[in-house]
């Protein structure tokens, strides 16, 4: 036997079938740092049309967690896709590196500010820490294949950004938005300040419930306003709390003034009484407090009774009846208690009625000295006295425990309090802030579109934005209010001014050192420097001024700003409303946001679950590019679900779009493209399929990319790969490329294609498979070749076919025919009756377009088959044995497919009649000596 694997044209790479990404991937970072690819790009880029993705900063506190992954991989996405369009995507990231998760850490490092260190030490300590925590998080960052100006990224600890953050406070002040006052605010006992809405999450807590009278001092008054009433005993509006701790600083009662309370008779254990509750709750009231025998002796609206005094339940207090809109059916009696220094609606009800704002309770959430009963009591604590206090004064109708959603505090996870302070506020009423908000979101494009009814409803019920903290290390609120009236000094902006430039040079420092004479000369004595710092969510509310207003490769409105559903109440939130402060616009085009990360199961991630799926760990065994595929593959409009054995998954589809790349290299070996491109005009008709099919697709995936659907990409790509090349086109011109002539026409058709896909291919995997990318990129034929595949934009090369008899119609039943023959062809070798498929030969019987499109290709339909014979019949010829089919345009064809008889060609393994016609080479088909020792055969269709 002749050996003629010479004479085959053997696919050869050095492009390796195993990945190895976990170590290979290293090396590609180290290889983007030397070459400066972030700086290159923006060279390469400059005077093109800008794309500014704004950065939302992450904490600078911890490790990076899985959900911090697909944040900054889904912005590299983007940033890279914006490229590949040849715009300039300049990616500044960004830290916020002030507030309390910062102070706790180095509070248990090196003790508090003020105790055991001074605040200058605990603050340079502060500053040390984040400094350490954004190195940690930024080679991870770097690790996942996200380009950006790593090297001078935007801190909010910055001496600049601090001095421009207590610039931007001015602008805000100058347009009449900043107000200093007492109202309730969240506020955290442990962290001792208080906190943003974005800065509480709800968790079940068990609280104790009390129903208590509230006697009337009037009964005559009383029955008068409810046009007389009959009954014995005395009268009492009775109250329903979870808080009884807040009863001391009670200064009202509230009740709806349009609904009807009724007047009801009933024994309660303490002898006849009459008791105020609204009627659609009595009879869940009477069942609570175990009264069966009743009779209601009177009835009224609530506006019927305003302005009636009664006496709170246990100190020498009369209290009014008021009226709120926010008193409903929902749970209780129907009369809430109102302690205007514990909550909003209480506090704007005491505005409204003049009442006195108590605060009884200090930011150690203790009972401040000279508080009767409780003074040093825990508030939490201090229920059950309040409930035993209520008691021995006759006023306790009922108690028990509920289990209900109550604010805790996130970073202590523990009960917070809403607690009457003298705080910096951000009025959202004054001067229409709130509506101008809401006007600006609607000229925002939200995706998905739900984040802007999200948005518009928290922006439309959210109180005014508290932005003081009464913590050590953040950025000053740079203002002297006057000690008599509370005025800020009437040179503010001047002040600021200057307070900013000695932050550049000292950072927050300078604020916190500087004395009052300094900057106020003889009028520092009248006047009192703040001691609070501003709220993170400020700090980086604010960053559309700090950063894209200051750097001039950026600039503002930003096209985009993309992070977790949860910003809509945080940094989306105070982005606008600071944006909408400074500059009557929001910062951002656009919003996109992504869901959370839960497991398989959809349970939140947690360690005590063991669910934990850390990016480090991805990273270092199976590699970012499959994180990264993950992320793409990934609707990312709603929960992702994350575990191990979806990126199992993940790695298996990279296997198949990996493969499919080598077998394009494989065999795109020696060929020069410059010099050995076919002309479109000469090449084989399903070559010119395949560059098509790419035309086609690269639309498609431009398309996807534009808005950021990127699991539409990943299914394109992915059924791309598996399916038009490795299942139809590639499967079927191996032969061509293997046995035919190396420099044929049939062969170079064929590798023309490929590199045209190739080239194609590589770039639409770029923006996801970042890694692979740049090292298919380095595999490629043709020189000179850009110094990396993101220097490049997306490939021009691919044209479409006309649509004509060969056009795309024409190969969309070319693949239908194929699959019907396919599964025949299983039938068979699902019987042992054939191996490979060249072991079979098939006749097609069809009729109509079917039957010309078949026709058409003549002997040549057998390589598309890839069986040894394809004999092709009209349809009123087919035999019973054949089987019937229906294409997807309708047209019937019928299928017979039977193991071949004849002889097996020793090189290409057709099994064809003319094997050992040529004495020479007895064990080849014709074909084969064609192309071994003659001119070599000639191909048309495939």
């Amino acid at each position: 036997m002749t050996d003629y694997k010479d004479t085959l044209n053997l696919p050869k790479t050095d492009f390796p079938m195993r990945a190895n990404l976990a170590k290979r991937e290293p090396a590609m970072v180290e290889f983007w740092d030397d070459m400066d690819l972030y700086r290159r790009l923006r060279h390469e880029r400059a005077g093109s049309p800008k794309y500014v993705l704004h950065d939302g900063p992450p904490y600078a506190n911890g490790d990076i967690h899985i959900g911090h992954a697909v944040n900054k991989i889904l912005k590299d996405m983007i940033n890279k896709a914006r490229c590949m369009n040849g715009m300039d995507a300049p990616y500044v990231p960004g830290w916020d590196c002030h507030g309390l998760p910062i102070e706790v850490v180095v509070e248990k490092r090196i003790g508090k500010a003020g105790d055991k260190v001074t605040p200058r030490e605990f603050r340079k300590a502060c500053r040390q820490y984040a400094s350490e925590q954004i190195d940690r998080q930024r080679l991870d960052f770097k690790r996942l294949g996200v380009i950006g100006d790593w090297e001078n990224p935007y801190l909010t600890m910055d001496f600049k950004t601090e001095a421009d953050i207590i610039r931007a406070l001015g602008r805000v002040w100058e347009r009449g938005y900043l107000d200093r006052g007492l109202m309730p605010v969240l506020f955290c006992t442990e962290c001792g300040s208080a906190l943003a809405e974005a800065e509480v999450e709800y968790e079940d807590k068990s609280s104790p419930t009390v129903d208590v009278r509230f006697r009337a001092l009037d009964e005559l008054a009383f029955g008068a306003r409810l046009g007389g009433v009959a009954g014995d005993g005395p009268i009492s509006v009775v109250i329903w709390t979870t808080t009884p701790w807040t009863l001391p600083a009670n200064r009202a009662v509230a009740l709806n003034p349009d609904l009807e309370y009724a007047l009801v008779q009933c024994d309660c254990g303490q002898g006849p009484e009459r008791l105020l509750l609204a009627s659609e709750l009595l009879e869940s009231c009477l069942r609570r407090y175990a009264v069966s025998d009743h009779e209601v002796v009177g009835r009224g609206l609530g506006r019927e009774l305003e302005g009636l005094e009664l006496s709170h339940p246990f100190y020498e207090r009369s209290v009014p009846i008021v009226l709120g809109e926010h008193v409903t059916l929902e749970a209780g009696t129907g009369s809430v208690h109102t302690a205007p220094g514990h909550g909003h609606d209480d506090f704007t009800l005491g505005r409204r009625y003049d009442l006195p704002i108590d605060n009884p309770v200090g930011p150690d959430g203790r009972f401040v000295p000279g508080t009767r009963f409780f003074e040093g009591e825990l508030v939490f604590e201090a229920n059950e006295q309040v409930q035993e206090l209520v008691r021995e004064r006759g006023n306790l109708v009922h108690h028990a425990t509920l289990e209900h959603s109550y604010p805790h505090c996130w970073r202590h996870k523990t009960p917070i309090i809403f607690r009457a302070t003298p705080q910096w506020f951000i009025r959202l009423n004054t001067g229409g802030l709130r509506e101008l908000a809401l006007k600006a979101i609607g000229r925002v494009a939200w995706q998905p579109g739900w984040g802007r009814a999200r948005i518009e409803g928290m922006v439309a019920n959210r109180p005014d934005w508290c932005i003081s903290r009464q913590r050590c290390w953040g950025s000053p609120i740079a203002l002297f209010t006057h000690k008599g009236t509370g005025e800020l000094h009437p040179d503010t902006l001047e002040l600021i001014e200057a307070v900013a430039k000695r932050v550049e040079q000292r950072g927050i420092d300078a604020w916190f050192e500087l004395s009052g004479e300094e900057l106020l000369g003889d009028d520092s004595d009248q006047y009192e420097k703040a001691s609070d710092t501003l709220d993170v969510w400020f700090d980086s509310g604010v960053t559309h001024y700090t950063v894209l207003e200051q750097r001039e490769e950026l600039r503002l409105p930003a096209d985009l700003y993309l992070e977790g559903s949860d910003q809509h109440r945080g940094w989306f939130q105070s982005s606008l409303l600071a944006a909408v402060a400074m500059r009557g616009e929001a910062p951002y085009r656009g919003v996109l946001t992504h869901g959370f990360t839960v497991d398989a199961q959809g349970m939140k991630m947690s360690k005590s679950r063991g669910n934990v799926i850390a990016p480090q760990e991805v990273v270092s065994t199976l590699g970012a590019d499959i994180l990264r595929l993950w992320v793409a593959a990934t609707d990312f409009s709603a929960e992702m679900s994350v575990s191990k054995e979806i990126l199992t998954r993940m790695a298996d589809s990279y296997r198949r779009m990996r493969n499919t790349t080598r077998f394009l290299l494989a065999n795109l070996d020696g060929f020069d493209p410059i010099e050995d491109c076919a002309d479109p005009g000469e090449m084989l008709a399903l070559d010119r399929w395949a560059i098509a099919r790419a035309h086609g697709l690269q639309v498609s995936l431009r398309e996807a990319y534009d808005t950021n659907q990127f699991h539409l990409v990943y299914q394109r790509l992915h059924n791309f790969c598996a399916v038009d090349m490795g299942g139809f086109y590639l499967d079927i011109i191996k032969d061509r490329l293997y046995t035919t002539g190396r420099r044929s026409l049939a062969r170079r058709s064929a590798q023309t294609a490929m590199y045209h896909v190739a080239e194609a291919l590589v770039r639409w995997f770029a923006p996801i498979l970042s890694f692979t990318a740049e090292e298919i990129w380095r595999h490629l034929p043709g020189t000179p070749r850009q110094d990396s595949v993101f220097l490049a934009t997306w490939y021009d090369g691919l044209l479409p076919l006309e649509d004509e008899s060969g056009g795309m119609s024409y190969w969309e039943r070319v693949v239908g025919i194929r699959d019907a023959v396919n599964k025949q062809l299983e039938a068979l070798r699902g019987q042992g009756t054939i191996g490979s498929s060249l072991e079979a030969e098939v006749d097609l019987y069809a009729g109509g377009v079917a039957l010309e499109t078949l026709k058409r290709m003549g002997d040549e339909l057998r390589f598309v088959l890839i069986t040894s014979e394809a004999r092709v019949h009209p349809i009123d010829e087919r035999p019973d044995d054949a089987v019937a089919v229906t294409l997807g345009d309708g047209s019937p064809i019928g299928v017979k497919a039977v193991a071949s008889e004849q002889p097996k060609c020793e090189r290409c393994w057709h099994r064809r009649r003319d094997v050992g016609v040529d004495e020479a080479h007895p064990g080849l088909c014709g074909r084969c000596v064609k192309n071994v020792a003659g001119s070599g055969e000639r191909r048309v269709y495939a």
